[in-house]
């Protein structure tokens, strides 16, 4: 991978991050296109510049932060499921990650849900992420690890099932950003030790282009959380639910006429 394809993903992952329509079913898909080699190392870059992304909700959303306990008590019981099933099932995700064709299926699958989640949730009982309960943030963390399927989108598995708890759009989203931020630290956490374990070692070009990786995801993040926050809280979810449907079904009808759209 070089600086061009680095700086690529990076913007990639710091649009696509809060939108729900999967930053790393993009990156997969963009990596295919542009042919960078599944190495360990690509794999940790795609898991570690979303740590950059994710400073962004920190920053933006500093005051929450520190107002209570509470808050952080309740997203360590929101991030208890994916902790549990992303060491059970870390092989598997791993394989997935690979799957560009997964990755279409989800986004396809995911489209048709989002064409319609406005209708199925639009009762809502809570309009402030601050009034969350705990077990309402618990099952909220289910929801985060369907996103666990390249293609699914944290981001928007986590919305829909604070919806589904009859959170406002602006709560569920402001809750799911919220919640990135310890899930995302314990996943490049995860990849970085597996990547040392493994006995692989970051040269000075591979660090080089983490560092940039990181300031570019972080510094799109943060307009994109500005956008989606607007969008979401005028328009919904539909405009996103067509886009995941064109996306997949373009990848899927490239890979049905003979494209060999793989990972190399």
């Amino acid at each position: 991978m070089d600086f061009i394809q680095a700086l690529i993903l990076a913007v990639i992952e710091g649009i696509t991050e809060y939108l729900p329509i999967s930053s790393t079913g993009h990156m997969i898909l963009a990596s295919s296109f542009m042919g960078i080699a599944s190495d360990p190392f690509v794999k940790f870059f795609t898991v570690a510049i979303q740590l950059g992304a994710i400073l962004s909700v920190v920053v933006l959303y500093f005051k929450r932060f520190f107002r209570s306990l509470d808050f952080y008590f309740k997203l360590f019981v929101a991030f208890i499921p994916s902790a549990v099933f992303g060491v059970l099932f870390s092989d598997a995700i791993d394989a997935l990650l690979e799957s560009p064709l997964g990755v279409a299926i989800s986004l396809l699958v995911g489209g048709i849900i989002l064409l319609f989640v406005d209708k199925w949730f639009n009762k809502t009982f809570i309009e402030n992420s601050d009034e969350i309960d705990y077990f309402t943030a618990f099952k909220i963390g289910f929801f985060q690890c369907i996103a666990m399927i390249p293609g699914v989108s944290r981001s928007g598995a986590t919305i829909v099932g604070g919806m589904a708890q009859r959170l406002s759009r602006k709560a569920a989203a402001e809750f799911s950003f919220f919640l990135a931020v310890p899930t995302m630290f314990a996943a490049t956490a995860k990849k970085a030790y597996d990547f040392y374990k493994d006995g692989f070692v970051l040269t000075d070009e591979q660090i080089k282009l983490l560092a940039v990786g990181n300031v570019v995801a972080f510094v799109v993040a943060m307009l994109a959380i500005k956008f989606f926050i607007d969008f979401l809280t005028k328009y919904g979810f539909r405009v996103f639910g067509w886009y995941r449907i064109i996306v997949g079904g373009a990848i899927l009808a490239l890979m049905l006429a003979g494209y060999k759209l793989e990972i190399v």
